[in-house]
């Protein structure tokens, strides 16, 4: 009688031990600001959120006059859904949410002026380098003027394996055309924005090559960019399920 009481006590032990293991190894996501040089030597400052280097990464791009306080809310968001992030500072932009965007500041010193939209590629260039070097895959996202940028530059690198764009347009002015540009783009991408910007939307999806892509036109007004999915809104759910179930596919 003593021994199977002994060995009861003994297996719930075990059970005890292996439920607490399983606690302690389960992954937390992990918020860390850091900088990296731009192509041209400019820093580059980022929010990267890491929950598991084995897990490919999304390179999270903002909108004008806006920075990497833009994805505050996102981020943590995309980590649960098992994603890596990287929320960068680009040099065409300002503050949001809080958060001062300090690349723009570096780039403004170093140059003695705003940058244009068009100038703020090689930031997500180098960024998109620096994940590469981090992560098993890359997946780029971007919100406004870097949602056209974006485009542009997964036509540019085969290696991008998705791509989502939140309210692209032609904001480069005769910098450059995005519809030529990004002609036959064979990136799975993910094209949405709010309904006034649905016919542009349309426009610049419909050039895109790729067998796997996905224009999401919400039947509420909508937000223009990323913030789209913020909580705020009443139909932040219809544009986060559509993310969803772009990424899973």
């Amino acid at each position: 009688m003593h021994k199977f009481f002994w060995l009861i006590l003994l297996i719930s032990s075990c059970s005890v031990g292996k439920i607490v293991d399983e606690k302690v190894t389960k992954k937390v996501p992990i918020k860390e600001t850091i900088q990296f040089s731009s192509l041209d030597g400019i820093r580059i400052t980022a929010d990267h959120y890491v929950l598991d280097q084995n897990k490919p990464v999304i390179v999270l791009c903002h909108q004008a006059r806006w920075s990497r306080g833009e994805y505050n809310e996102i981020a943590p968001k995309l980590n649960a859904l098992g994603y890596n992030c990287l929320a960068i500072d680009q040099r065409a932009g300002k503050e949001c949410n809080g958060v001062i965007n300090k690349t723009a500041l570096e780039a403004k010193e170093v140059t003695k002026k705003d940058a244009s939209f068009l100038e703020a590629e090689p930031d997500i260039i180098a960024a998109v380098q620096w994940a590469k070097k981090k992560y098993p895959s890359v997946i780029l996202w971007g919100s406004s003027y870097s949602a056209s940028l974006v485009l542009k530059v997964a036509k540019q690198d085969a290696e991008i394996k998705k791509v989502l764009s939140f309210s692209p347009g032609e904001y480069f002015g005769d910098e450059m055309n995005l519809k030529r540009t990004i002609e036959g783009l064979q990136t799975p991408c993910f094209i949405t924005c709010s309904k006034r910007e649905a016919h542009s939307a349309a426009d610049i999806y419909d050039v895109c090559r790729s067998s796997k892509k996905n224009l999401f036109i919400p039947t509420t007004d909508g937000n223009h960019g990323s913030r789209a999915l913020y909580e705020k809104f009443s139909d932040h759910e219809a544009y986060w399920s559509a993310v969803k179930n772009f990424l899973k596919n």
